[in-house]
Order: structure tokens, then C-alpha cells, then sequence
């Protein structure tokens, strides 16, 4: 299985840099392989982002997701790669990716995660 690649991800000039503003955009078909079991694993991707001077195009993202149908990996591995590549691509002032993974055995399993990663940082 071969590892998914950033370079899919293209990205345009924010029209609106000058203003903070929420961009959400929902992957309700998310498909990847449990690396375990082989089988697939399916749940619904949410990325929010407060973009700074470019935004990520839509199809390129439809591709660069498409790319996890084949490969193995854990959920918190996929949750935390997909936020590593699109923070890369972007540099946005804030992004949560919310992974939300349907129910395997009984057990349903989210993942969340942020950037800048302060979230849990104790004062």
C-alpha cells in the first residue's frame, strides 16, 4: 500500500486574508484499510480552518483523501497525517480535523486534531 502524498493539494490565493473566518468543509465518505484486519474502515472526515493567505481547492482535496482508500493505517495515524499535510500545504492561523469513524465491534471512535497544537497545553 503505498503512503498518501501531499502533493495532490493544491491551493488558491485567500480572497479575504485580511479577516478571520471559519471554512468547513465535510467528507461524510471517508474511506481507509485497518492495518490490522485489512478490511476497510469508513467514517465521515470535518476539517475547520481559519485559512491566512491561501485556502485548499476542494478536488484536489477529494483527491488527496481518496488516496487513504488503500491505505493501511490506524485512525489516530490517518486523523494526525491528513492535519500534518494540510497545515503544510496551507500554513492556516487555525485548523481542527474532527475523524469520526463508524462503529466496528460496538465501538464507535473520533479522533480530533489541532492546530496550532496549544490546545492541552497546561498554564
Amino acid at each position: 500500500m503505498t503512503e498518501p502524498t501531499a502533493e495532490l493539494l493544491e491551493t488558491f490565493e485567500n480572497p479575504n486574508e485580511g479577516r478571520n473566518y471559519v471554512i468547513e468543509t465535510v467528507c461524510p465518505e471517508f474511506t481507509s484499510v485497518c492495518p490490522k484486519t485489512g478490511q476497510p474502515d469508513f467514517g465521515k472526515i470535518t476539517i475547520t480552518y481559519i485559512a491566512d493567505e491561501v485556502c485548499y481547492e476542494l478536488k484536489s482535496l477529494k483527491l488527496y483523501l481518496q488516496q487513504y482508500r488503500n491505505h493501511g493505517a490506524f485512525y489516530e495515524s490517518v486523523t494526525n497525517k491528513i492535519l500534518d499535510d494540510l497545515v503544510a500545504v496551507t500554513q492556516p492561523r487555525m485548523m481542527e480535523i474532527r475523524a469520526e469513524f463508524t462503529p466496528r465491534g460496538g465501538i464507535k471512535t473520533s479522533v480530533i486534531a489541532h492546530y496550532p497544537d496549544d490546545l492541552f497545553d497546561e498554564e
